[in-house]
C-alpha cells in the first residue's frame, strides 16, 4: 500500500467558524462532527479536522486546485473582502502570483479567522491533465 495523507488536525478557536470559512472559500462542505472534530473533506478522502484550541502557532496549508476552481475561490475571497496576497510574507496585498519555477502556475495567500496562512495554487502547464 502506498503512503497517503489521511487527515491533519487544524487548531481553531471556533472549529465550526473556521471550517465553514475554508469550506466556503473552496466550495466544499463541512462534514458531520467526528468526536470533537469538525471535518472538511478534500480529494482522496483526506480531511482537515478542525479542533478547538485556545493557543497555537499559525500553520500554513496549501491547496492545489484547477484553474476554474482557483478563479471561483479567488472570486469568493474578493467578494467577501478578504485580503489576499501574492507572497507568503503577506506584503503584496490584492495580488496573485505567477510562478517563475512552474510555468502556468498561479496562486494566492490569505489568512483564515485564526491566522492560519492558506494558499490556493493551480498546477503548472506541465502538471495539467
Amino acid at each position: 500500500m502506498s503512503v497517503e495523507l489521511n487527515h491533519t488536525i487544524v487548531p481553531a478557536r471556533d472549529p465550526q467558524v473556521s471550517a465553514r470559512f475554508l469550506a466556503d472559500i473552496l466550495g466544499l462542505g463541512v462534514g458531520p462532527p467526528l468526536a470533537h472534530f469538525t471535518p472538511v473533506g478534500l480529494a482522496h478522502q483526506v480531511t482537515l479536522d478542525y479542533d478547538r484550541a485556545e493557543r497555537f502557532e499559525p500553520h500554513h496549508y496549501a491547496f492545489l486546485v484547477g484553474d476554474q476552481e482557483f478563479d471561483a475561490a479567488l472570486g469568493r475571497i474578493q467578494g467577501s473582502g478578504i485580503t489576499h496576497y501574492a507572497d507568503p510574507a503577506c506584503r503584496e496585498a490584492g495580488r496573485i502570483y505567477e510562478s517563475e519555477q512552474v510555468p502556468g502556475r498561479r496562486g494566492t495567500y490569505f489568512r483564515d479567522p485564526d491566522g492560519h496562512l492558506m494558499e490556493i495554487l493551480t498546477p503548472g502547464a506541465t502538471e495539467r491533465r
